[in-house]
């Protein structure tokens, strides 16, 4: 049977990583995967992480399952800190741990799927190219409105309103980025959360949040500014989250998928739902990441750690930002200048063409998608102007 496979292609990122590393050149730049670099341009495990690893070695005591909703704890810790301890949503909140933010998101599919199986899921235009086939695959059907201005390198937040205003039906689920927008780093302001949340309760929207990069933007309230907002006003939302990137636990695949109902009952239905849903797809979510995290967040000082670094981490890419900018800031660069250093998190897009990105690769060895998307924590301090002189001179 299995003559009648067809080939698949490559997946583009992983594409641009292996040229990436095939390149023989000493000076080469990747600014593609979507992974934060130190300076040294390593991905290193953190050390809050290292400690938690360190006493949870010590303290488990058996590898059975943790069921299929996965580590209460780890659940509860979560939800707290994103939410806000004792915030009145958490009574009418279900949540299951998932296998990373992916499985979260492909969970989140499924609940649609099972309660509103005629609704259209739109995502911003651009979105994370993993979006699309992720949700799609739960059989919904995906549209998407616009978001990202090429010109300004800004948010079309009027265009987005009005497209979802004429075009979502009431029942539709939008997909929002909480904060680090992927791939531009271009985020809403507090003022416009305010008014997408009234918009959506208005329009009988369910807002489907995504937020994978908290507390790598300007901070962890204000990453989380634009979740509480939309759960004080919205009566229903789903959420997925993801530790990969903020404890750095890539390849634990730590996730997780929370749905907000009208009320209490309604929380435990979607439960039971979340729960059914996880055994179909892998049984049970793995635990020793979920373990590590909650090791992190219910501990002190492991949390106060956790918390010093990610804001080293954070500040090291508004630096190089800043960097950025000021090199980019001259005749014909002054909007990607300001563009880069208002946007937040580890991407932005920018102004550049399939063939310019292209001509980055061949004559430069600098590795960017042919969107234009780049990984800010791939520059340094050192290749910086060699970059900006580099995009400059393609533009």
């Amino acid at each position: 049977m299995f003559e009648y496979l067809t080939p698949q292609p490559n997946d583009a990122i992983m594409a641009l990583m292996e040229a990436c590393k095939a390149d023989p050149n000493p000076k080469k730049i990747d600014l593609g995967v979507g992974v934060y670099k130190d300076a040294a341009g390593s991905t290193t495990i953190m050390r809050a992480v290292k400690k938690a690893e360190e006493l949870w070695w010590h303290e488990e005591q058996t590898k059975t399952y943790v069921g299929t909703v996965g580590n209460a704890e780890f659940r509860r810790l979560m939800l707290d800190m994103m939410l806000g301890e004792n915030n009145p949503v958490l009574a009418r909140t279900a949540s299951a741990q998932a296998a990373g933010g992916s499985g979260a998101l492909r969970i989140g599919a499924e609940i649609i799927k099972s309660a509103a199986p005629d609704a259209t899921v739109w995502v911003s235009r651009p979105t994370w190219a993993n979006h699309i086939p992720l949700i799609s695959s739960a059989g919904l059907k995906i549209d998407d409105y616009p978001y990202y201005n090429r010109e300004t390198l800004g948010v079309d937040f009027d265009d987005m309103l009005h497209h979802l205003e004429q075009h979502a039906k009431a029942g539709d689920v939008v997909l929002l980025h909480g904060c680090c927008h992927n791939p531009t780093g271009a985020d809403l302001s507090p003022e416009e959360w305010d008014r997408l949340a009234v918009f959506l309760t208005e329009q009988s929207l369910t807002p489907y949040i995504d937020l994978a990069y908290f507390g790598l933007g300007r901070g962890m309230v204000e990453d989380t500014y634009g979740l509480r907002k939309i759960l004080a006003v919205c009566p229903e939302a789903i959420l997925a989250a993801s530790c990969s990137k903020n404890f750095a636990l890539y390849r634990e695949r730590v996730g997780l998928v929370a749905v907000i109902c009208k009320d209490e009952d309604t929380a435990k239905i979607a439960q039971s739902q979340l729960g059914s849903i996880q055994r179909k797809i892998i049984s049970m979510p793995p635990d020793h990441g979920a373990a590590l995290v909650a090791r992190i967040l219910g501990d002190a000082d492991l949390r106060k750690m956790w918390v010093e670094e990610l804001d080293e981490m954070r500040n090291r890419m508004l630096g190089l930002r800043q960097l950025l900018s000021e090199a980019l800031d001259v005749q014909g660069g002054e909007v990607m200048a300001a563009a880069v250093k208002d946007q937040n998190g580890m991407f932005s897009t920018l102004p550049i063409s399939k063939a310019q990105a292209e001509k980055l690769r061949s004559d430069y060895s600098i590795y960017l998608t042919n969107s234009g998307r780049i990984n800010i924590a791939g520059t340094n301090t050192s290749n910086i102007p060699r970059f900006a002189e580099a995009l400059l001179a393609v533009l």
